[in-house]
């Protein structure tokens, strides 16, 4: 083993970390793993095969040694101080111009922090999110580096060779300095919050409202993911229809309980978003969903107290073709909604994002993957300065096309007591954006009245402030 220097290095052989590296010697480069698990780096050495092409080991010192130089070294590990630890106990082996990926979900600040500190050393720092599961991981997934520009040609051969390929074309590219890589990933996930919660809503209307089967649901988004709504979350939510659960011979779905977790990212894209004043409303209700989901016990108590209306039954032929008007309508503010987000974030970063380029390596491997992708895709590429995806010419039909179904829906879940809290805020958010007039005159004149903070006026220019009287 001593004469054999690998090509890649990798640090976490967990289920995620196991499959990239297999991915990276599938497509001929030789890969060397590290875990502190002996039964990971055995798991990892069995399934390779052949320790001439993948190999691993618990030592990090015969794990440095066992790389060609410069050094590549992957880490898939949880985010936070785990990253820091790895990073500690790897610096004293390495030499200068070695390169470090963080792979996990990483803050983007602490990619800015720790590119910083290496970058002293000597050491190339990047973040690279990465993006499709552990199955993505081993068949191809969407991966977004950032970082030194320099460093990343060194990656470049890898990466390209692993990422899932979208008409030819590797879903991986350059996104930009610093943390560039991690924060789009981080939006990628703000986005995957969104698109989960209104999935979440339709299946909710159509299972109330229209009586659905869970054999019916299984086809309608079987049927749905043929067309415009063709993405990764409405295939799987088609195939989650059709599980059957182990324990109780029924449907999987419907013994699951009505708690979603979540690890940061979407209340992260929140957050920053609140911190750069873009409105990402979509996204903050899915956080906010999973939130009130974790209320189970008072959720329940709740429900015994107040007198909840009996939803009305709808035509099941009109209902399922709304709701698919309306998922489409949500999913472009959805991806609108990031995109904008992004944009600003260029800016106020200085990442100098192409939002057409990461529409483009978001087409295949990763969870957001979609049909619509494409269209934004050619929509950045026909206006690379486009400030939001509601003004691209190609999106105005889409959107006038579905929002009236959009608007059927909202009203009927107010009416018969169905939360569409992610439908909902798509179609104020859309209503909003689209309004040259909004009522926000007069928050400026309360916001004057009672602290003297002044206004600006539609008839001239200049600061005003009244001194109103009582």
């Amino acid at each position: 083993m001593a004469d054999i220097k690998y090509d890649f290095g990798l640090v976490g052989l967990g289920v995620m970390g196991r499959n990239f590296i297999l991915n990276v010697a599938d497509k001929g480069f030789t890969a060397f793993g590290n875990d502190l698990d002996d039964e990971k780096v055995n798991a990892l050495i069995e399934e390779g095969g052949d320790t001439q092409k993948v190999s691993a080991s618990t030592d990090a010192a015969e794990f440095v040694n066992a790389l060609s130089t410069p050094r590549k070294i992957m880490l898939l590990v949880p985010a936070g101080k785990v990253v820091d630890a790895v990073i500690e106990n790897l610096l004293p082996l390495l030499d200068k111009g070695d390169i470090i990926i963080d792979g996990g979900n990483s803050f983007f600040t602490d990619t800015d922090r720790r590119e910083a500190f290496l970058k002293e050393k000597g050491i190339n720092f990047f973040g690279a999110g990465v993006s499709g599961g552990a199955k993505g991981a081993r068949r191809g997934p969407s991966i977004m580096p950032g970082g030194s520009k320099d460093a990343y040609q060194h990656v470049r051969p890898i990466f390209e060779a692993v990422a899932a390929k979208y008409d030819g074309e590797p879903c991986v590219a350059y996104l930009g300095p610093k943390s560039a890589g991690n924060y789009v990933k981080m939006v990628h996930n703000g986005i995957e919050y969104g698109l989960m919660q209104l999935t979440s809503e339709i299946y909710d209307v159509l299972k109330k409202a229209g009586k659905l089967s869970n054999e019916e649901l299984h086809a309608t988004y079987a049927e749905w993911n043929k067309g415009r709504l063709q993405s990764f979350l409405v295939e799987i939510t088609s195939e989650i229809f059709e599980q059957k659960d182990n324990l109780t011979n029924g449907d999987l779905v419907d013994v699951i309980l009505d708690k979603a977790k979540q690890k940061g990212t979407g209340k992260w894209t929140s957050q920053n978003a609140m911190d750069l004043g873009i409105p990402v409303p979509t996204i903050d209700i899915a956080v906010s969903m999973r939130e009130i989901s974790a209320l189970k016990d008072e959720r329940k108590k709740a429900d015994e107290l107040y007198n909840r209306p009996t939803p009305n039954a709808i035509n099941k032929t009109e209902l399922i073709k709304d709701c698919e008007q309306a998922l489409y309508f949500a999913f472009i503010m959805a991806y609108a909604q990031g995109m904008h987000q992004l944009a600003d974030a260029s800016k106020e970063y200085g990442y100098e994002l192409d939002l057409g380029e990461i529409a483009k390596i978001w087409r295949a491997g990763c969870i957001i993957r979609a049909a619509l992708l494409a269209d934004i895709t050619n929509a950045y590429k026909a206006n690379s300065g486009l400030q939001n995806l509601l003004l691209a010419d190609s999106f105005v039909e889409k959107v006038q096309s579905t929002v009236v179904a959009a608007r059927k829906l909202v009203s009927y879940g107010a009416l018969n007591g169905i939360p569409l809290p992610g439908l909902s805020n798509a179609l104020t958010y859309f209503d909003a954006y689209t309004s040259e007039r909004l009522p926000l005159n007069l928050i400026q004149a309360q916001r004057d009245y009672f602290g003297s903070h002044t206004y600006e006026r539609l008839d001239r220019e200049g600061i005003f402030h009244t001194e109103w009287e009582a």
